[in-house]
């Protein structure tokens, strides 16, 4: 299959999405549905403004912030407890917990013990990405090729090359799932994060909407953010996914 067919089955559901939503909008003609042209005339003008575009980067930073901190802190953990039985065996309890300790709850107490800044915004996101992390990273280091790893050893490579050369490119597929279903959870964290405590940002905006009940406003910083999405899949996530699916991150 040839690019461009891979492209055509990639739009083609977004397309049939599109027109469906349109058609469905115009027949029922209520304001509790806006079609799909009167949310892109409001997504215009909410760029035009000037507002959309600082509300999507400020976002867009939180994300990047929290998804760095949680996905580095993540992987020193998951990698010390699956290098270390003994550490796996007695944090393991306190990771069930922390996976299932629901985000609101986090959340609010980030707020209620730090206060409504933006470092208490971000740690919520963080903690509530940490633990998915660990579990996948920790799963990678235990299945480890002992056997490459003692060949390393016997060779007598420096711990730099035995580490960054050897061992962590078995891990990649694994960070990089992690990566993947985490972002997706962030974004959804960031947005709640936002609403109940911060006074800017895409998840702001969304709640100010509401209370307007402006749907139409909604659905368009909802499709602003898809488009952002749909981008940061496409030109990063995706490709790299296929680089190290192709085993390139072990040459060099």
């Amino acid at each position: 299959m040839n690019r461009f067919n891979r492209l055509v089955l990639s739009i083609a559901p977004l397309l049939i999405l599109c027109v469906c939503w349109e058609i469905t909008a115009q027949l029922i003609n209520s304001s509790n549905l806006p079609g799909l042209i009167a949310v892109i005339t409001s997504l215009y003008e909410h760029l035009r403004e000037g507002e959309m575009l600082h509300h999507l980067s400020v976002t867009l930073l939180r994300v990047g912030v929290s998804f760095a901190i949680a996905m580095i802190l993540g992987v020193v953990i998951g990698i010390m407890m699956g290098a270390f039985p003994k550490l796996n065996q007695s944090g393991d309890s306190l990771l069930v917990i922390a996976l299932n300790v629901p985000a609101l709850v986090t959340i609010l107490l980030c707020y209620i013990w730090f206060g409504l800044v933006e470092a208490a915004a971000v740690a919520a996101v963080a903690i509530n990405k940490i633990p998915t992390v660990v579990v996948m990273v920790r799963e990678g280091a235990r299945v480890v090729d002992r056997d490459l790893l003692q060949v390393a050893q016997v060779y007598n490579v420096s711990p730099a090359v035995y580490f960054f050369r050897v061992y962590l490119p078995q891990l990649y597929p694994f960070i990089m799932a992690a990566a993947r279903s985490g972002l997706s959870l962030i974004w959804k964290i960031v947005l709640v994060v936002e609403l109940l405590g911060r006074s800017d940002g895409v998840g702001f905006q969304l709640g100010t909407f509401f209370h307007f009940f402006d749907i139409t406003s909604i659905l368009a910083y909802t499709l602003a953010f898809a488009v952002v999405i749909l981008l940061i899949e496409g030109v990063i996530m995706r490709p790299l996914d296929h680089y190290i699916a192709r085993g390139g991150y072990g040459h060099s």
